[in-house]
C-alpha cells in the first residue's frame, strides 16, 4: 500500500478502519481496545501527523509549538516513513528471544532508536508492537506507568530511557504467575491505580520549632508562611506561583532565585500535591513519618501557630530512619523522584507500616473517613473545603442519586469506618433514620412556598388542649439537625436540600448564609424570632441539588454561590457501555446524537436542556427492552422536549426527527409508539443520525471526530 491510500489507512481518525482509529478508539467485541492498554486522551499530536478537524489540511508536529502544515505529498512521505519503521521494528522484535533479559531489551531499544527514530518513543507505536507481540512486551504505553508499577512491586526499574526497557520485568513476572502479560498489567493497574508522587515535607519552622507531633496526632501535613493568608480562593489558579511570589517578595529582597524557589514550594503544597500521593515527613535528613494524602488544601490558623497551610494525611508509619541516598536540597517541600531506590524503600516501609509501627489511633482518628472515589469523592473534596456543595445539571443526570449516595457513604464512614452498603441493617437505620428518630442524613425540598420558618424557626398554627387555634414557635429542620450535631460532635451529619434553586434562597437562609462559611462555624448569632443563641456546628454538611433546566446557576444569589462549592453533572453515556435496545438502537450514540441536536437547535439554553442518561436506566441498568424504551420515549423524553420547544414544532422536528413530528399539524406522531409500528419508529428515530451503525447482536460504533478529545493528558492508563 502506498500514496494517499496508505495515508488514509494509517492516519485518518475519521476512517474507522484506519490504524490510528483502531489503536485509540476501537473497543468492541471484535477488538476490546481498552483491555490492551489505552492511549486515549491528549491531542492528535501524539501521532506526529493528523488531519485538522473539519478541514482537509494535514499537520505534522509533536505539539502545538512545533506543528506545521504539510502538503498531501509530504504527509504521504511521513506515513511511508512510519510504515517502514514499524516494519523494521517488527523484524527486530521477531529476533528478540522470548525470555530476554534487561541487557537484551536495552540492545533492542538502542537498535530501534537507530532504525525507527521517529516512532521509537511514541505510545501509539508501542501499542502497535504490543498487539503483535503480547508475549514480549507490556501494555503500559507510558514510561512513568512502567516505572511506577515496578516500584510498587519493589523492583528497581532499568535506569536508561526508553519505552521498551521494562518489558522483560513484566514478562518475567507474568511467566512466574502463569498469566498472560496483559492480565498481569490489568491486575497491577487495579491494585496500584494511577502513578503517584512522593513529597518530602519538613517538620520544623525555622531551625528549632518542630511541628511533627502536632502533624502526626492531628492527621495532617503542614507548612509555614502564615503571612500568605488563606490560599483556598486561588488554589486552582494557573498563575498561583506568581501570586505567591508577589506576596513573598518583601521577605526575600534582592534574592529572586530564593523567592522563586520558595513560591514554587508553596505552590506545590497547595496545588500540585494530589490525594493518594505519599508524604515523607522529614527532620533534616531523618525520616520521621510516612503517610498518604487524603484531602485537599485547607487553611487552619490554629496552634501550632505559623503552620496554617495543611493537607489531611493518613500517617501509616512513624519509624525514624534515613533515605538510602540523599536527594535534593533539604527544602520544606520537595518531590522525590531522582533516585528510585529511595522510592522502593518508601514503598517497602509503607507495606510494613500497618503493623506495630503505626501509632494507635485516637477516637477522632478512628472516625476519620477514608477518601471516596468518583463523583462521591468529588463531593467529599468540596465538602472538606467549603462545608456545603450544590450538584447541578440537566434533568436525569443523577444529581439526587449521587447526593444521597455521597451523604450516606460519608455519614457511614464518619461513624463506622465503612461505606453505607457495607453496614448492618441496624447501622443503616442510624444513618437513614426512621419516621420517629431522625438519622445522620436528612432531606428537605425547597419550593416557592418554603420559608425561613420551615427551615430555621417560626410560629406555626396548631390546636391547644382546648381545641383552640394558637401559634407556637417551632424549630425547622436545619435548626434541629444543628442541635443534634452539637450533641454528638464525633459524628458527621448531612442535610440534603433537593431542588434548592426553586426556593427563595435569601429569605429561607437569612443569617445562615454567613454562618455556613467554614471559618464562621461555631460562631453564635442571636436569632431574630426566638432571641436564642444559634451557631452552625463544624460537623454538619449541606448538599443541594438543582436542575439547570429550571434555572441557570448564573441566576443564583451571589452570596449563596460564594459559600457553596459547585459540581456539574452532565449526561454520561459511558454508563450504557455497548448496550443497545434489542440490537436496534445503540443507547449511548443515540442519546449523544439527540443531545447534539438539542444543543444545536435550542440556542444558548441548549446545554442546560439536554436529556440525562438516567432516563434510560431502570434499576441502575440500561433500558434494553424495546417496549420499555418506547414507554420512556413517549412518557418522559418526548413530553420534556415538547416543553423545551415552547410549541415550536419546527425545532422539535429538528431534534426528534421529521419522521417523529408532523410539523404541519403541530403534533408528535404518537401512533408510531404502537407495537405494530416498530419498524417505522426505528426508522424515524435513526434517520436524524445516519452515522450510527448498528447490526444485530453487535456493538454499535459511534461517529468519531477527526481529532481525539484534548481534555485528558496523553498517557498509558489501562
Amino acid at each position: 500500500m502506498d500514496g494517499e491510500a496508505l495515508l488514509q489507512a494509517m492516519h485518518t481518525h475519521g476512517n474507522k478502519e484506519s490504524l490510528v482509529y483502531w489503536l485509540e478508539f476501537k473497543n468492541d467485541e471484535e477488538f476490546p481496545g481498552t483491555k490492551l492498554g489505552s492511549i486515549s486522551g491528549g491531542s492528535a499530536h501524539k501521532f506526529g501527523l493528523f488531519r485538522r478537524k473539519g478541514t482537509v489540511q494535514w499537520v505534522a508536529g509533536s505539539n502545538h509549538h512545533n506543528e506545521h502544515n504539510v502538503s498531501v505529498a509530504e504527509a504521504v512521505a511521513i506515513a511511508r516513513r512510519n510504515r517502514d519503521q514499524l516494519l523494521a521494528g517488527v523484524a527486530l522484535l521477531e529476533k528478540l528471544p522470548a525470555s530476554a533479559d534487561d541487557n537484551q531489551y536495552l540492545d533492542f531499544q538502542q537498535q530501534l532508536n537507530q532504525i525507527a527514530s521517529d516512532i521509537s518513543g511514541l505510545a501509539w507505536a508501542h501499542k502497535y508492537f504490543t498487539l503483535l507481540f503480547p508475549e514480549k512486551l507490556d501494555d503500559f504505553h507510558n514510561q512513568r506507568w512502567q516505572h511506577y508499577n515496578l516500584i510498587k512491586a519493589l523492583q528497581l526499574p532499568p535506569q536508561s530511557e526508553g519505552l521498551y526497557l521494562c518489558a522483560g520485568r513484566f514478562v518475567m513476572l507474568a511467566s512466574q504467575l502463569g498469566w498472560p502479560t496483559n492480565h498481569l498489567t490489568s491486575a497491577l493497574n487495579e491494585r496500584n491505580g494511577r502513578p503517584i508522587s512522593y513529597w518530602r515535607i519538613g517538620t520544623r519552622l525555622g531551625q528549632t520549632d518542630s511541628i511533627w507531633s502536632a502533624m502526626r496526632d492531628g492527621g495532617y501535613a503542614a507548612i509555614g508562611w502564615d503571612k500568605l493568608g488563606d490560599l483556598s480562593s486561588v488554589a486552582g489558579s494557573d498563575n498561583l506561583r506568581e501570586e505567591i511570589a508577589s506576596k513573598l517578595e518583601p521577605y526575600y529582597p534582592n534574592d529572586p532565585k530564593t523567592l522563586s524557589r520558595k513560591a514554587g514550594e508553596v505552590r506545590n503544597f497547595v496545588q500540585k500535591i494530589e490525594e493518594r500521593d505519599v508524604v515523607v515527613a522529614a527532620d533534616g535528613e531523618r525520616v520521621v513519618g510516612l503517610g498518604r494524602v487524603t484531602g485537599p488544601y485547607r487553611y487552619e490558623n490554629t496552634v501550632p501557630s505559623g503552620a496554617p497551610h495543611r493537607r489531611a494525611v493518613d500517617w501509616i508509619s512513624t519509624d525514624d530512619w534515613k533515605l538510602p541516598r540523599p536527594d535534593g536540597k533539604l527544602t520544606t517541600v520537595f518531590e522525590l523522584k531522582k533516585h528510585e531506590d529511595n522510592l522502593i524503600e518508601i514503598e517497602r516501609r509503607l507495606l510494613d507500616g500497618s503493623t506495630s509501627t503505626k501509632p494507635k489511633p485516637t477516637a477522632t482518628a478512628v472516625l476519620q473517613p477514608r477518601r471516596l472515589e468518583g463523583i462521591p469523592g468529588r463531593v467529599q473534596a468540596i465538602l472538606d473545603r467549603k462545608g456545603q456543595t450544590i450538584l447541578y445539571g440537566p434533568p436525569g443526570t443523577g444529581k439526587t442519586y449521587w447526593a444521597r449516595k455521597a451523604a450516606a457513604d460519608l455519614a457511614a464512614l464518619g461513624t463506622f469506618g465503612r461505606v453505607f452498603d457495607a453496614l448492618t441493617p441496624g447501622e443503616k437505620v442510624l444513618v437513614e433514620g426512621t419516621a420517629t428518630e431522625p438519622g445522620l442524613m436528612r432531606t428537605c425540598t425547597f419550593h416557592p412556598a418554603y420559608g425561613y420558618e420551615d427551615f430555621l424557626e417560626g410560629y406555626r398554627p396548631q390546636l391547644n388542649a382546648g381545641e383552640q387555634l394558637i401559634f407556637k414557635l417551632q424549630d425547622g429542620i436545619f435548626k434541629r439537625i444543628c442541635a443534634d450535631a452539637l450533641k454528638t460532635p464525633d459524628r458527621k451529619f448531612f442535610l440534603l436540600v433537593d431542588e434548592i434553586n426553586r426556593g427563595d434562597i435569601p429569605r429561607i437562609f437569612g443569617e445562615l448564609l454567613t454562618l455556613l462559611e467554614l471559618d464562621k462555624r461555631g460562631f453564635a448569632v442571636t436569632l431574630p424570632i426566638s432571641g436564642a443563641s444559634f451557631a452552625v456546628p463544624p460537623n454538619l454538611f449541606v448538599i443541594g441539588t438543582m436542575n439547570t433546566a429550571d434555572r441557570s446557576i448564573a441566576l443564583l444569589d451571589t452570596a449563596l454561590r460564594r459559600r457553596f462549592g459547585f459540581l456539574e453533572l452532565m449526561p454520561d453515556t459511558s454508563v450504557f457501555g455497548s448496550a443497545s435496545v434489542e440490537g436496534s438502537i445503540p443507547l449511548g450514540p443515540w442519546l449523544d446524537a439527540l443531545n447534539d441536536r438539542i444543543r444545536e437547535h435550542l440556542g444558548r439554553d441548549g446545554r442546560n436542556l439536554q436529556i440525562g442518561h438516567a432516563y434510560l436506566l431502570e434499576g441502575g441498568k440500561p433500558v434494553t427492552d424495546f417496549s420499555l424504551f418506547v414507554r420512556v420515549l413517549s412518557e418522559d423524553i418526548t413530553p420534556l422536549l415538547e416543553e423545551y420547544c415552547y410549541e415550536d414544532y419546527g425545532a422539535l422536528a429538528q431534534i426528534l426527527g421529521t419522521g417523529m413530528v408532523d410539523e404541519a399539524r403541530q403534533r408528535v406522531r404518537e401512533e408510531l409508539f404502537a407495537p405494530s409500528r416498530r419498524e417505522e419508529l426505528l426508522q424515524a428515530l435513526l434517520a436524524p443520525s445516519p452515522e450510527i451503525v448498528t447490526t444485530p447482536n453487535a456493538t454499535a460504533l459511534e461517529a468519531i471526530p477527526d481529532e481525539p478529545d484534548e481534555s485528558d493528558p496523553e498517557g498509558g492508563e489501562l
